[in-house]
């Protein structure tokens, strides 16, 4: 493959994305130069693609939506992402009983569509992988598509949200907030917003948000909370929690194995050895999830684990002296 085919469709894909760059950030990401770039935004135009711009210190390239294009582009790896992708989608979806909502029908039918837009070369692959890959079905609250297309493009635009929501006692509320982020952890979906009458940031639920309306009208956007959005939900899920600190004897990735279903921050300190960081309801539940890991380890903190740990040897020491009378 010439270097320019290969530039060409690094650019390509990189405009797949859907954003928008600045030619400084384009030719960045491509090692290339501004002029460099002008003609290969010139070749995809030639090629079909209707690749917008804007000049100015402000300006920016982007692929055009809503258009006809030529077939898609995706190489083997993206096409691998894409329909293992769409596996979860298709997996995280409520089954029983099936109301029609959620992403597990829309992922579907994309699923089936996809081998219509690749090139021939990819097709077999496409193929095998629908016959082959399959992810268990996991319990999740349904969210409709639709629903976070409307947040997210009120986000973008910093455009005001009214809903109603219901809360976790049952009792529904109307709101008007400033939509932030969209969030997704431990198979919820999550809407991080400032809310106008509480004066505060707030997390809703995106299964419990309905009769969702974009008001058109705008407000100036504010800094984050924290760094993400999705560390000011974790530290909000965590904050009647106790955290924990463990050296492991043992490598990062056998402690990510034995604890894949918990939030946590596993620091590798060498091949045997790393640092457990997690918030938990109970040292209890901890102590025997990381005995069981079947390697040596050590509290750092708090005292509290520590001395709860003792006791609990103490106890098992006691059950494992015993005798049956």
């Amino acid at each position: 493959m010439s270097d320019v085919t290969r530039r060409t469709l690094e650019l390509l894909a990189q405009l797949q994305t859907g954003r928008r760059f600045s030619g400084k950030e384009l030719a960045a990401r491509l090692e290339t130069s501004p002029r460099t770039l002008r003609r290969d935004v010139e070749r995809l135009r030639e090629y079909g693609y209707p690749v917008s711009t804007q000049p100015g210190p402000s300006g920016f390239y982007r692929l055009a939506a809503g258009q006809t294009l030529p077939p898609l582009v995706l190489d083997d790896d993206e096409a691998v992402a894409t329909l293992v992708g769409l596996t979860l989608l298709g997996a995280t979806a409520p089954r029983e009983p099936f109301d029609g909502n959620g992403f597990a029908p829309a992922a579907d039918r994309a699923f089936g569509k996809l081998d219509q837009f690749l090139p021939h070369r990819l097709r077999p692959a496409v193929v095998a992988l629908r016959e082959t890959v399959e992810a268990a079905p996991q319990s999740a609250p349904a969210v409709r598509p639709e629903a976070l297309a409307i947040l997210g493009t009120a986000a973008a635009r910093h455009e005001y949200l009214t809903f109603t929501y219901l809360d976790r006692d049952g009792h529904t509320s109307d709101r008007r907030v400033e939509p932030y982020r969209t969030i997704y952890l431990h198979l919820r979906w999550y809407l991080l917003a400032w809310d106008v009458r509480a004066v505060d940031w707030r997390t809703f639920r995106l299964d419990r948000i309905d009769e969702i309306v974009p008001t058109a009208s705008h407000f100036t956007p504010r800094p984050l909370p924290a760094r993400s959005g999705a560390e000011y939900l974790r530290a909000g899920l965590s904050a009647s929690r106790h955290r924990a600190v463990v050296t492991i004897e043992t490598s990062a990735a056998a402690v990510a194995d034995a604890l894949k279903f918990q939030d946590c921050e596993i620091e590798s300190r060498g091949p045997d050895r790393c640092r457990l960081i997690v918030q938990v309801d109970s040292f209890h539940w901890l102590i025997l999830q990381v005995g069981l890991i079947g390697a040596e380890f050590a509290i750092e903190e708090p005292a509290e684990f520590r001395d709860q740990a003792a006791q609990l040897a103490q106890r098992l020491n006691r059950a494992a002296e015993s005798r049956p009378t």
